[in-house]
């Protein structure tokens, strides 16, 4: 049997496989699939159709090799859980219709394909204190100096004082790109920064510069606990 976790973009499942990584997890990267190749969602956020595309996907694969377990991890931007439930189970009354609905994240739904394969669903969203998404935890878990992208407060207050306010949301992904950027890129990487100290190039920064991140920091503890549900 193997478990399968779906996510909402490439950079998400970089940082997911880092942490599955770290637990000893045995879950293939190739059983961590993404819902959409744009890592700059900051208008329509999470595409419900193409989640529940996804869980098509799995489900089709599920008739074909052994699936046990899917988890859903999904950003929970500005929403609340009520409503990010309420998106997730959308989907998966489309796909697995008639086997209701989670109640709650970390708790798991069961749902028949046939006589023979059935599937345990179960979601968690990715938060800081109820808010926020991947680069929201990335800037709580910096482990290194910070100096250029903390400056960014400033910049932000004077934005605010001459009435051109930026959403958090905005502010974070420029937060961890500047931090990227400038506080942790060598002078050797500089030469090729956009792939090697970009969320553009996230995928090298997760292969090679995990230490620039804190993944024994609290703040993971929740989104660890849920998975450990799938090791």
């Amino acid at each position: 049997m193997s478990n399968c976790l779906i996510v909402e973009s490439k950079n998400d499942k970089y940082f997911i496989q880092s942490i599955v990584y770290c637990l000893n997890c045995d879950i293939q990267d190739e059983n961590i699939i993404y819902i959409d190749e744009d890592d700059y969602k900051t208008l329509g956020g999470l595409d419900r159709v193409k989640l529940t595309q996804a869980l098509n996907s799995v489900r089709n694969d599920a008739m074909k090799k052994d699936i046990n377990k899917v988890g859903i991890i999904i950003d929970i931007d500005q929403s609340s859980k009520e409503e990010r439930l309420d998106l997730i189970n959308g989907s998966i009354s489309k796909v697995f219709a008639g086997f209701g609905s989670l109640a709650n994240t970390g708790e798991f739904l069961q749902v028949a394909i046939d006589d023979e394969v059935s599937l345990q669903l179960s979601c968690y969203f990715t938060n800081i204190n109820g808010q926020g998404e991947l680069e929201t935890v990335l800037r709580s878990i910096k482990n290194k100096d910070s100096t250029y992208a903390d400056c960014l407060e400033s910049w932000k207050s004077c934005l605010e004082s001459n009435g051109k306010p930026i959403t958090q949301k905005d502010f974070d992904k420029f937060w961890v790109s500047t931090y990227l950027r400038y506080d942790t890129c060598s002078r050797e990487e500089q030469k090729q920064a956009g792939r090697k100290c970009s969320m553009g190039g996230f995928d090298y920064v997760m292969k090679n510069k995990t230490d620039i991140w804190d993944l024994t920091n609290p703040v993971l503890d929740e989104l660890k606990d849920f998975l450990k549900l799938f090791c």
